[in-house]
């Protein structure tokens, strides 16, 4: 494998309680809220790049900070009582990872501050009343999610030059759906492609959708850049090998499990951005004073022995322009 950069991805979940020893803290001491609608077993690489981005700060957990974790375990609707929790909670600052978790936030409090990150735009969503001046109690960073989605499928049709019939999965349960399937549609017609909108709103959904796709004769999948998937993106690597399906997705993780490609913003950019947010507002800046920032870094990572088992030669030009190739 040739690696040239490091992952640590900024989806992740946890149960509704963190384990009381780390909860255990000083009088005064900030404590600091992460809120996800993702499951409780992708929570150690979010708090590991959260953690290792408030410490370069000077914030150890422990010594002079604590971390409150609420994961909605991929049920959206448990996120507005998560995200009231940590209110009561008193915490210092909520961090969010996505959409629904930021809706729940903001729904929540109107005083406590909130760090998103998302891949789409806070202001179309309502959640900021501009970039530079976000106004209210949340900022954060936005990837260019959305519109990672045209490349996607820009990217698949450079290497399955003969698939005419693709797929999207997408989950509607996700406000940031619409968009994503928005986009695809309008980069399908324009490359002369058909495509098939499949849904997975749970894990039970993967397996019916992959069976979709062979009925539809589908010859290639995007997998959007959606909070259950990133989190589930071994399994979706599995079922993409199962299934002889090239496929390109957004997690690392994906590509390194058996998926073909992958192609996302930089999730150590991403926590490095929103680690430093999380300390200057743990210094006393206020949210409405800092402009939402926006990461543009992405990196593309091919598994070429996939594409060697799905019979596809990989163009030098791809190979060349890629931050790391499996081999």
């Amino acid at each position: 494998m040739i690696g040239r950069r490091e992952f640590i991805t900024l989806l992740g979940g946890a149960a509704a309680a963190w384990p009381i020893a780390a909860r255990a803290q000083q009088p005064g001491m900030p404590v600091v809220g992460f809120l996800t609608a993702a499951s409780a077993d992708s929570a150690n690489f979010a708090l590991r790049a959260l953690r290792q981005g408030l410490s370069e700060a000077g914030y150890v957990e422990g010594r002079n900070m604590v971390i409150e974790v609420r994961g909605a375990d991929n049920h959206n609707d448990r996120l507005p009582e998560l995200a009231a929790d940590l209110v009561r909670r008193q915490v210092s600052v909520i961090v969010t990872a996505g959409v629904p978790a930021t809706i729940a936030a903001k729904a929540a409090t109107t005083t406590v501050p909130i760090i998103f990150q998302m891949g789409v735009d806070p202001v179309a969503f309502g959640l900021v009343a501009s970039l530079n001046r976000p106004g209210g109690n949340l900022t954060g960073i936005a990837t260019l999610g959305v519109r990672l989605g045209s490349k996607h499928l820009e990217l698949l049709h450079e290497l399955v030059p003969t698939a005419t019939v693709v797929a999207l999965l997408a989950n509607s349960a996700n406000p940031s759906s619409e968009p994503v399937v928005s986009e695809l549609e309008a980069a399908a017609r324009k490359l002369g492609l058909q495509l098939h909108i499949l849904q997975a709103q749970t894990e039970r959904e993967f397996e019916p959708a992959f069976a979709a796709l062979h009925q539809l004769g589908a010859g290639g999948l995007v997998i959007s850049n959606e909070g259950l998937f990133f989190a589930r993106s071994e399994e979706l690597a599995a079922l993409t090998l199962r299934h002889g399906v090239p496929a390109v997705h957004v997690a690392p993780d994906f590509s390194r499990a058996g998926g073909l490609m992958t192609y996302g913003g930089s999730a150590t950019e991403r926590a490095r951005l929103m680690s430093l947010y999380t300390g200057r507002i743990l210094a006393g800046e206020k949210p409405a004073d800092l402009p939402v920032q926006q990461s543009t870094k992405v990196e593309l990572i091919v598994n070429l022995k996939t594409a060697k088992a799905l019979g596809l030669t990989v163009p030098p030009s791809l190979l060349a322009r890629a931050d790391e190739v499996i081999e």
